[in-house]
């Protein structure tokens, strides 16, 4: 499932825990897709705490406690680590993550936490939601296959690799407009992984971050800045991802398209890629200021002189996704709306 649908899920499955109609959520996944990221968007989109719990580096008494005599009983010390409505509020996540890593031993004392929401006399406060996520495997990670009894007590999803949920939220999250424009022209290469050749450094959502990272940290420094990309997506991506960016200084000047000036299109489709990518980032920093409107519109007017008219729609829809409908009230829009409309029909 896509993240942008797999979200939707996750969020229901969240409020749904109050309400005593909770199902824990599995997800699966390769190394690197944004597993943990969701999950983690799900509770900063609420105030809610999340409690990650790396079932990897357990033992069986770390979650069933540890026992002690009281009396002529033994009762078991609640591990602090689990959700406590006092502690950690009445609404949050627990996380189970890298339960295909864990050991069955493990596995088998996280059963009655997760379908029953208990463990001896510890009970999951209400309103918790509890997910789960963990690598195939075929995905070179260390697994175990998981017992049916665990996965019986779990609503399973893929998650898949959707380039347009990544750069809406790149351009959400502040990513480099060069990355989105790199990504947008190699869209191959978001996640690109060999399980059969094992690498150290390739190319994932969560390595792309890094990259981000390292053009911010590097750039100033070009001798080292090749070798910096190459350690975060792998020796040819980040080969590749240099040569793109020495290039963009054939761009043209994005501040004569965004007052309007007349500004011819790149030859070269790689141009192309960055002069959207660039302009979406434009659109949203302009979002607040008092001349937004003249800005996208502009951007809009722009949009349809592409060579290619589906680079304009890609632009546009990337625009919309970032800034909201607020541009569909622009003349500009409808402008360019009556250019595509042989290609497509704009849901308004």
């Amino acid at each position: 499932m896509r993240p942008a649908h797999l979200i939707k899920v996750l969020e229901r499955e969240f409020l749904s825990a109050r309400e005593g109609l909770h199902t824990p959520v599995m997800l699966w996944g390769p190394p690197g897709v944004g597993k943990s990221q969701i999950v983690q968007q799900i509770a900063s989109s609420h105030g809610a705490n999340v409690i990650d719990v790396r079932l990897s580096q357990m033992e069986p008494s770390d979650l069933r406690g540890i026992p002690m005599r009281v009396d002529d009983f033994v009762e078991w010390a609640i591990p602090a680590m689990l959700p406590n409505a006092e502690r950690h509020g009445e609404n949050g996540i627990l996380f189970l993550d890298e339960v295909t890593s864990a050991p069955p031993s493990v596995s088998a004392a996280a059963y009655q936490l997760i379908l029953d929401r208990s463990l001896g006399e510890y009970r999951v406060p209400p309103g918790w939601a509890i997910f789960a996520a963990g690598n195939r495997q075929g995905d070179r990670g260390v697994t175990y296959t998981m017992p049916s009894p665990l996965a019986n007590r779990f609503s399973h999803f893929e998650v898949d690799i959707n380039l347009d949920d990544w750069v809406n939220w790149a351009y959400k999250n502040g990513i480099d407009d060069r990355l989105i424009a790199f990504l947008r022209f190699r869209p191959e290469k978001l996640f690109e992984f060999d399980p059969a050749h094992n690498p150290v450094a390739f190319p994932t959502p969560r390595s792309w971050e890094f990259a981000n990272s390292a053009l911010q940290k590097f750039t100033s420094q070009p001798e080292i800045l090749t070798e910096t990309l190459q350690a975060c997506v792998g020796p040819a991506t980040g080969i590749e991802l240099k040569a793109y960016i020495d290039n963009l200084t054939n761009m043209p000047d994005l501040d004569d398209i965004t007052a309007g000036k007349t500004v011819p299109v790149p030859d070269e489709v790689d141009l192309q890629y960055a002069v959207a990518a660039a302009l979406v980032g434009r659109a949203i920093r302009a979002k607040d200021q008092d001349d937004a409107n003249k800005i996208m519109g502009n951007i809009l007017s722009f949009a349809g002189n592409f060579p290619q008219r589906e680079m304009g729609v890609m632009m546009v829809s990337d625009m919309n996704r970032a800034v909201g409908e607020d541009m569909f009230a622009l003349p500009e829009f409808d402008q360019w709306a009556d250019s595509i409309a042989d290609l497509m029909i704009y849901g308004r």
